[in-house]
Parts: structure tokens; sequence; C-alpha cells
């Protein structure tokens, strides 16, 4: 039996092997890296690896406009791994706006090289300069670095040989609005002349298309996202209006009806962060904050957590969150409305990655409604307006999913046995019905029975919204013609039904008409 078993285990990795490979063996790259591509669990290239892969291995420069989570890392570091020579130092450069985000490019750079013998490392802030030197004295192939250490180690003249062969900017349009734009040019300056440069982004804002053409050379451009600042299509996107003093009840009791399996709640300050996560953690939700007054160590350790499953809700805010590529993030919570649309797109995408669904949902007060309009308006997304749950309706749903829960549970022996020994005390009913009171009761809902704002007062706001709405177009209209008279509906060139030409204006005064013969007679 045991030997079944492992036949069939033996060819199901087989059958996974073939189906990865046939994605990928088109490419042509070499069998070292085909190993790393197995080991990380990629089964087919997705838009952007099957574009950008082939001219990379053959040289050329690349401008990408990609989303992230889309898997831009292994576009660019698969081919250029199968193009490198391992005994020549440093032959990767590559420069992300974050420490966080360098770590887990270089980890998966790393991971997706190993079998290659690739060595990796990270240059970034928090950690030693004397340690940063020496790595890359020795001589590692691929280097992840910000900006601003990378610049420190450049201009300090202490590295030996640095002539990286491959240059990537990633997330270009995160670094320039991270302000990271002088020091990218200044880095360029020490670089070789003869080099490949591949620049992704999500975004191409006019000076990230100005940079590109000083420093790219003939590039193929690929591009997998629209212009429009659309969203992702597989993102449920959702808004409920409340009052500012209910902001907290309100996300305690979405959180409680989601059930998220891993989530990302964005705040707008750093004191606002730290507070809802202890406020949450108080409450027994497995939290944790991130933001940038943070020791790096620090920052380090709760990103290891929140991949690895030990965090269950990261609270950050819009900055130290950048970048950040976690692939299984069921639910985003906006905790304020982002500043703007971009910001909003950034948030949520971090949900509904790598072709998986996600839930985005935000808190939005009537002050606060406009600005929703307005992210709806220019995203073009659907994005649905929702009550906050009462406490029976909570009730419902967590008797529901209990329910269902019991129905998909196998049940364990040692389970039997406690039935069993219960039964000759108890009746099988009495049992069930005890047994379901516990759970019920360890998940008690809390605060009070309705949060957000009544039917008709959020009747009214939308009301109050579509009429100013009017108005603006009104005042818009009557500003375009001040002082003019404005066009009568049926005139004009194109609308006018009377195709009579016009009377030329003339500054002389119109003769009188002279009167006819025989009719000077007075009337009686």
């Amino acid at each position: 039996m045991n030997q079944e078993k492992s036949e069939i285990i033996q060819k199901k990795a087989i059958k996974t092997k073939e189906s990865c490979l046939n994605g990928f063996t088109a490419f042509g790259l070499e069998d070292e890296i085909y190993e790393g591509v197995l080991a990380a669990g990629f089964k087919t290239p997705s838009e952007i690896q099957e574009q950008a892969i082939p001219p990379v291995l053959e040289g050329r420069d690349v401008i990408a406009q990609a989303h992230t989570g889309t898997g831009k890392t292994a576009a660019f570091s698969l081919p250029a791994m199968s193009r490198m020579y391992l005994d020549r130092g440093v032959e990767m450069l590559v420069l992300t706006p974050t420490r966080e985000l360098a770590i887990q490019v270089s980890d998966e750079i790393y991971r997706l090289g190993r079998y290659a013998g690739v060595r990796t490392g990270t240059v970034c802030g928090g950690q030693s300069y004397h340690r940063q030197i020496t790595m890359i004295n020795r001589g590692i192939n691929v280097v992840v670095a910000t900006p601003g250490r990378m610049l420190d180690l450049l201009t300090s003249g202490s590295l030996s040989y640095f002539e990286p062969s491959v240059v990537v900017l990633d997330e270009a349009d995160e670094m320039l609005d991270m302000g990271f734009l002088d020091d990218i040019k200044e880095i360029y300056k020490f670089l070789p002349d003869e080099r490949q440069n591949l620049l992704f982004s999500a975004t191409m804002p006019p000076q990230i298309t100005k940079l590109a053409k000083t420093i790219l050379k003939d590039p193929v451009v690929i591009k997998t996202v629209q212009d429009d600042g659309s969203t992702n299509s597989d993102i449920e996107q959702q808004y409920c209006v409340i009052e500012e003093n209910e902001r907290e009840d309100a996300i305690i009791r979405l959180i409680e009806d989601q059930c998220p399996a891993k989530a990302m709640l964005f705040c707008r300050t750093r004191t606002e962060v730290d507070r809802l996560s202890c406020s949450l953690g108080a409450r027994g939700f497995n939290t944790k904050p991130l933001h940038g007054d943070m020791e790096q160590a620090q920052r380090n350790e709760v990103m290891q957590g929140f991949r690895k499953g030990l965090i269950d809700i990261l609270v950050a805010t819009d900055v130290a969150s950048r970048g950040l590529d976690v692939s299984d993030v069921s639910h985003v919570f906006n905790y304020h409305m982002p500043f703007d649309t971009k910001s909003y797109i950034h948030r949520i995408g971090r949900t509904g990655r790598a072709g998986q669904k996600g839930i985005a949902i935000t808190l939005v007060t009537p002050r606060e409604y406009r600005q929703m309009g307005r992210i709806r308006k220019q995203t073009g997304a659907e994005i649905r307006l929702s009550s906050i749950p009462t406490l029976k309706e909570m009730r419902l749903n967590r008797a529901a999913r209990l329910k269902q829960d019991l129905c998909e549970h196998k049940p364990l022996k040692a389970a039997e046995k406690l039935i069993r020994s219960l039964e000759e005390t108890m009746s099988t009913e009495e049992i069930a019905l005890k047994l379901a009171s516990m759970i019920l009761s360890e998940q008690a809902e809390s605060g009070p029975e309705f949060i957000g704002l009544s039917r008709s007062r959020l009747e009214r706001i939308i009301a109050d919204e579509k009429r100013d709405r009017r108005q603006r177009r009104k005042d818009k209209f009557a500003k375009r013609f001040k002082g003019k008279k404005p066009p009568l509906k049926g005139s004009g060139k194109s609308g006018s039904k009377n195709n009579t030409p016009e009377r030329k204006s003339s500054s002389k005064p119109p003769k009188p008409r002279k009167k006819a013969a025989g009719k000077s007679k007075k009337r009686k």
C-alpha cells in the first residue's frame, strides 16, 4: 500500500514538472534555472514573463509597464541569470524603492537561481556599511539595493570592482514618488557604458518616460496594463458610509464578519497604526503594525511573520507597505480614505494577485463621500455601496458558517470516544446543543447593534451629491460662457435647421423706407 502511494506521488511530481517545463522550455533558459523555476512552483509563464523573457535573454534593453504581483522579478531575473558569468563578481544590480522590497526581491532571485549557484545580497539602510562593502568586494553576483544606500557606497570609493552588466529599475514610479530620481541619475554615472538596462513600472509618468530616454538604448516596449487608471478586475471593491466616531467599531465588525485569511489594514499616520494595532490585539486579533518609525530589523521580522502566516492582519501606512508583494492577501481594509486615486489603486492592489480573488473595503464618512465618487469615476471600477452588518445579522452569519464547517469537517476517533462517554449521562441532542453553544459563545459579538448611517440619511447624502454634481456642471457651463451669450439649442452651424446665411452687420444706420404714393391719407 505504501509503495503504491509513493508511486502515485512520484507520478504526480513528474507530471507537475513536465507541465511546468512545458511552459518555460520555449525560452531556452539554462537547465539549472529550470530547477529553480520548478522549486518556486511556477506552472505557466505570466503575461509579463512571456513578453519580457525573450528580449532580456537576447540582451535587449526593455521598458515594461506591469502591475505588481504579476511575476516581474522572475521576468527579468530568469533570463539575466541565464546569461551570467558567475566568476565576474557583480553581474546584476536591481534598484528598488524600499528596504522591504529589496529583501523580498533578493530572496526571490536567490530561490530562482540557487541551483545555478547564483549568490545574492541586499544593500539598504539599517545594516552595516562595512559588511555590505565586504559582501560586494568578495564577488556576489546580484546586488538588490535601495538608491540612497547604493549611492553612499559608490561615492565612498570603497568598492574595488563594481561593473554590473545588467541594471534593473524595479517599481520605477514608486521611486519617483519617494524622491529618488536624483539619486538614480547619480548612480548611473558610476555604471559602465556597456550594460543592459531594464525598467519596470506600474505607471509611466512623464518623468519616468524622460529618464527612460536617457538610459535605455533602442528598448523593447512592453505593456500589460491600461493607462486609464483602472483597477484589478479580480478585486471585489466595496465601501461603507459611517460616522467619524464609528471607525473602530466598524472595522472590528467588518473583520469579524469577513473572517479574512490574511489582511492588510491601511491607516494614514504612524500613530494611528500603533493605536489601532494595539486595540485589535487587545480584542484577540493576531495583528502587528508596520511603519517608518520602526527599526529595520523589527520591520523585517514583521514582514517575515506576515509572509509565513504567523500574522493575520498587518496594520500599515502607505509608505511602509510600498512595493510589498505577498501573494495570498485575501482582504484589504482602508481605515481612512486614501489621499488620491493612485494611493487607492496602490492599496487595494495588495490583494487579488497572481490570478487570485480579493476583497477591498473602504470606510467613508459623509465628508469623504464626494472623494469616493471621484475615485469611482477615475478608475471606472464598480465600487459597491455596502452596509455594516448588525449584531443580529452577525449571529445569523456565524451560525451559517458553523453549520457549513460542521458539514465539511471530518470526525476524529478521539471525538467519537468522547461522544460515547458523554452519552452515558446526556442525550445526543443535548450534547450537540451544548457543544454548539460553547462554540458560539467563544465568538460572541461586541459593539452597538447598528453601525453606519441610517437608510434615510444615506439617501439624503446621495441626493445631495447628485444635486451638487448638477450644480457644478451648471457653474462650469456658466463660467465657460461668462460675458458671452450661450448658444441656443438647435443653433450653430452643425445643429441649425435654418440654413439661411446671416446678414452682415453694417456700421451705417438703415435707410428709412419710402412711403408708397397715394397712401399718405390720414385715417379718420
